[in-house]
């Protein structure tokens, strides 16, 4: 039942959220967990994660020293629930500098440089980027892609620091290719490669604009048993436009073609204010030449979305029929050719 977050103090909101967690959760100082959803949960201006052995507190307020509680307050109650953390890093959303949204380490050393989710390595870097180097709510599709693609080929597009691709790696797909805008994300993913003891060969790692890279792919008549794409909610270049309130449809037939007869074609939509039903309804109008179709979709882990007794405030669009903003599918294709490769 939804109730009014100003009813409640924020250091209950976090206690709350914790407890549940620590019930159902099995936290070894070595995997990754939401431990508090502040926008589901009842306060907005705070999110917090547990990568390893290191606090990450992202302070989404406007005015960062506006927070209604104080950091160490919060420091306190995951160090004394959770003893073996080691460091806490604090980014600042509206920081004044960039190495304020980055994050600095407040309690500690170092940060943790490593996870393990079910029995994958995945290299971190938490001060890469004004996120986490890593996405808590994808664990499912990484283990969907840990158990289907043994002995498959898979392109990754918009790979990031290529975590979807290593669990494919690691559960034995023959051949992964990472596609990515930044040399310095793909480099934490060969990183992961090295912590698996996985080997690559020139041409898995691929820097560049997508646009600029599927061409190429489609006129050689590549084509791969399983495409990603998991695009930013916006981006922008002269060679093409990500806009996932308005174009989800057409990155998905960009990379539609590549994609060999009977492999699967895997959506993600993150924006917050496309409702599921739309998005869903999207993923129909493709389906409808019925040579694609939707298998199943992956829904986001409870600790990221919060838990029904923990949830203060609904989503600014309703995610159904998926559970979360963050809309996964998983999509299979047929091809009038029947090729395989």
């Amino acid at each position: 039942m939804l109730t009014d977050p100003k009813e409640l103090p924020v250091i209950h909101l976090l206690t709350h959220a914790l407890a549940r967690r620590i019930a159902s959760m099995v936290m070894d100082g070595a995997s990754a967990v939401r431990l508090f959803n502040g926008f589901s949960e009842g306060y907005s201006d705070l999110s917090i994660d547990l990568y390893g052995k290191t606090l990450l507190i992202f302070n989404n307020a406007d005015e960062p020293a506006s927070q209604q509680v104080d950091i160490q307050s919060i420091v306190d109650i995951y160090t004394q629930s959770l003893p073996w953390v080691e460091a806490v890093l604090v980014k600042e959303r509206h920081g004044k500098d960039n190495a304020a949204r980055k994050g600095k380490i407040i309690w500690g050393d170092k940060a943790n440089d490593r996870i393990l989710e079910n029995s994958v390595w995945y290299a971190l870097d938490l001060q890469i980027n004004r996120d986490a180097s890593f996405y808590l709510d994808t664990r499912y599709l990484r283990l969907w892609a840990l158990e289907n693609l043994a002995g498959k080929s898979v392109l990754n597009t918009f790979a990031y620091t290529g975590s979807l691709g290593v669990a494919a790696r690691v559960g034995g797909a023959n051949q992964v290719i990472h596609l990515d805008q930044s040399k310095v994300f793909l480099n934490l993913a060969k990183q992961s490669y090295r912590l698996n003891h996985l080997s690559w060969k020139e041409g898995d790692f691929i820097t560049g604009n997508f646009f600029t890279h599927i061409r190429p792919l489609k006129d050689a008549g590549t084509l791969f048993d399983c495409v990603f794409i998991d695009p930013p909610y916006f981006s922008t270049s002269p060679r093409g436009r990500v806009d996932l309130n308005q174009n989800s449809a057409s990155l998905i037939n960009k990379v539609r073609p590549l994609v060999a007869h009977n492999g699967w074609l895997v959506t993600v939509n993150n924006a917050l204010f496309v409702a599921g039903e739309a998005y869903y309804r999207t993923l129909q109008e493709l389906c409808m030449d019925g040579y694609m179709s939707i298998e199943t979709l992956i829904p986001v882990p409870e600790d990221c979305t919060g838990y029904p007794e923990t949830i203060r405030r609904a989503l600014p669009a309703n995610p159904a029929p998926f559970n979360h903003a963050t809309k996964i599918a998983i999509l299979r294709v047929k091809r009038k050719d029947q090729r395989l490769h």
